[in-house]
């Protein structure tokens, strides 16, 4: 029987972690979403890019949200069943406030499993699958990125200026600034054009202009009646390069360990690991690690409701108190991130501070003689 009411607890707090983690995790979506809008408007990538990059990003927002979604949830539920009276039946079947303690205690390990295979495995992969949308993407939309009277420089090693763009497509007095190797540069001018595409290819159809080809020793011009620019061969000023956040856990681990061991990084085609970087790989693996841990630290925090029950004169004030509790660990395990350094490991046992009070208080509560009677 113990069995089967434990079970609906769980399950109670379980509906409501998923229904609550889907909300907020859509409604963070949609508000990053419509941020990613410039993947489009300011850097020219297709819908499909922008599509791809946003949804890629639902895991992470996941991930984050598990510390907080989670402590609401349980901190929910075993309130919801104190205001029923339904806390009760736990007691008349003869468990001891501690069991239920416990109890919640390990069910906690199934969220903190779950942060884990999340931060650890999961969310690197889909970030670093997100930027390689944005690093094999071409410019999809140079039609939407040249406007009027704006100097357009979302590629990188050009400018367009055009003066006038109409309706039907035409450009009118066009200006193009291409930045060449070995510090040469080349200027078009043209006083009409159109953007066509060829070959899935974008181009700057010119008219009536001139190439100016400028290098250290000379500059030379040419007059033209029409040329073709190729705007294909541009890429985007996103950043394409990868961030800590989706590099892979093994590749962060190994960072790590060329340093622990050999005192020395190592470099990559995308990723370098030297003394600039070890302290950010270090941050990153204590979030994919040992960030989920609050989980279970919450989980405690939150059971410790049925401590005093609802009918006791300063059970708001108890409550109040734990829900207050629980949000400072929340907040302290984000800022805790700040407080890292590799190279100072000493000054980083601060971290491990609501561990030890959460291991104190639960120490406590075993040998209280009162909670052993409950």
């Amino acid at each position: 029987m113990k069995k089967l009411i434990f079970r609906n607890i769980f399950k109670d707090i379980t509906t409501f972690f998923i229904i609550t983690s889907l909300s907020l995790t859509l409604i963070v979506w949609v508000i990053q979403a419509v941020n990613y809008l410039d993947i489009v408007s300011e850097d020219g990538h297709s819908f499909r890019v922008y599509f791809m990059y946003s949804l890629l990003s639902l895991p992470k927002i996941f991930s984050k949200l598990i510390l907080f979604v989670f402590f609401i949830s349980v901190f929910f539920t075993i309130s919801k069943y104190e205001e029923n009276n339904e806390i009760l039946i736990f007691w008349n079947y003869g468990i001891k406030k501690i069991e239920f303690i416990n109890k919640i205690i390990k069910f906690s390990f199934v969220y903190f499993l779950i942060s884990v295979i999340l931060s650890f495995f999961i969310v690197p992969k889909t970030q670093d699958l997100a930027r390689s949308y944005i690093r094999d993407s071409n410019i999809d939309y140079f039609p939407s990125l040249i406007k009027s009277q704006h100097f357009n420089d979302t590629v990188t090693n050009l400018t367009i200026f055009v003066e006038e763009k109409t309706t039907d497509g035409l450009i009118k007095n066009i200006f193009i600034r291409e930045n060449l190797d070995d510090g040469r540069s080349q200027i078009i001018s043209a006083k009409e054009g159109i953007l066509a595409k060829k070959n899935n290819s974008f181009y700057l159809v010119l008219f009536n202009g001139k190439i100016i080809n400028i290098d250290i020793r000379n500059t030379n011009i040419i007059q033209f009646e029409k040329t073709e620019f190729n705007l294909s061969k541009f890429t985007t000023k996103s950043t394409v390069f990868p961030k800590i956040q989706e590099t892979s856990s093994m590749k962060l681990i190994d960072c790590l360990g060329s340093f622990i061991n050999k005192k020395e990084g190592f470099f990559e085609k995308l990723f370098v690991c030297d003394d600039s970087s070890v302290n950010a790989v270090f941050q990153e693996m204590y979030k994919r690690l040992i960030l989920p841990l609050y989980i279970i630290v919450s989980g405690f925090v939150a059971s410790c409701l049925v401590i005093k029950s609802r009918n006791q004169f300063d059970s708001i004030k108890f409550k109040s108190i734990i829900f207050i509790l629980g949000f400072i660990f929340i907040i302290f395990s984000e800022g805790s991130i700040n407080i890292l350094a590799f190279s100072d490991l000493n000054k980083s046992l601060v971290v491990l501070s609501p561990f030890i009070v959460s291991i104190i208080g639960y120490l406590v509560f075993i040998s209280s003689k009162k909670l052993k009677f409950l």
